[in-house]
């Protein structure tokens, strides 16, 4: 297995600061794995629903976690494709209804303890892209580059409500803007209070405000901070 000081860059962050874009882009730019963890954790959240398990029921939700049949790749167009215990969900697990349940199920210790090993079996050569809010802080603390990519909420709001708003039908579009950015702001507070790996950029964590860059903007400035990272990794080496 690759040590997680070589070849891994974390991406962490709150919901719609673009990491998972910038992370899936800069993986592929650099033809490295990709970990979206926010997926597993959406996805214990769907298995939890689909066997109609009560998120307040923590050891059934983390036993779910322990047990979660789960399969990742990519379509002939290089489509993101996961499937949950033999079944594609990827579009399901997508919705803003799954995202606010993962943020529940994130909370329960035993979910968290549950997937930890199984994110750091992502770390094989060449490298990784971890995407998540832990990231830098617990799964791989030891990474080459943590970045903590942020946002204003104004701005994280507006682009979750664009990603949703030709998807609701019969919602107007201002009620569906409050509704996102009142979402927005409580999984921030979930995410920021909870006990276990709250979200918080790691002390040696490179921040980066995406408020008022593109998404290509970001992609670029991750990749240069790697560049730089290699570079002084091998004029320590010398």
């Amino acid at each position: 297995m690759l040590t997680t000081t070589t070849n891994l860059i974390a991406i962490d962050g709150p919901s719609g600061s673009g990491k998972g874009t910038v992370a899936r882009r800069v993986a592929e730019r650099l033809g490295w794995h990709l970990l979206d963890s926010g997926a597993l954790y959406r996805l214990v959240g769907l298995a939890s629903l689909r066997r109609r398990i009560d998120l307040t029921n923590q050891e059934a939700v983390a036993q779910i976690a322990d047990e979660l049949a789960v399969r990742f790749g990519v379509n002939q167009i290089g489509h993101e494709q996961i499937w949950l215990a033999g079944d594609e969900v990827s579009g399901e697990i997508r919705t803003e209804a799954a995202g606010e349940r993962a943020s529940v199920v994130a909370a329960i210790p035993g979910v968290r303890a549950a997937l930890l090993e199984r994110q750091r079996r992502f770390a094989v050569p060449p490298g990784l892209v971890a995407d998540g809010r832990d990231m830098g802080t617990v799964v791989f603390p030891d990474a080459t580059l943590k970045v903590y990519l942020t946002a204003s909420a104004e701005e994280r709001a507006r682009r979750r409500y664009n990603q949703l708003k030709d998807k609701e039908v019969g919602v107007s579009l201002a009620a569906l803007f409050a509704q996102v950015a009142r979402e927005v702001a409580e999984r921030d507070r979930r995410d920021a209070s909870r006990s276990i790996a709250p979200l918080k950029p790691a002390d040696d964590a490179v921040t980066v405000d995406s408020t008022s860059m593109t998404a290509d903007e970001v992609v670029e400035r991750v990749l240069n901070l790697w560049a730089e990272r290699k570079r002084g990794l091998a004029s320590d080496d010398d």
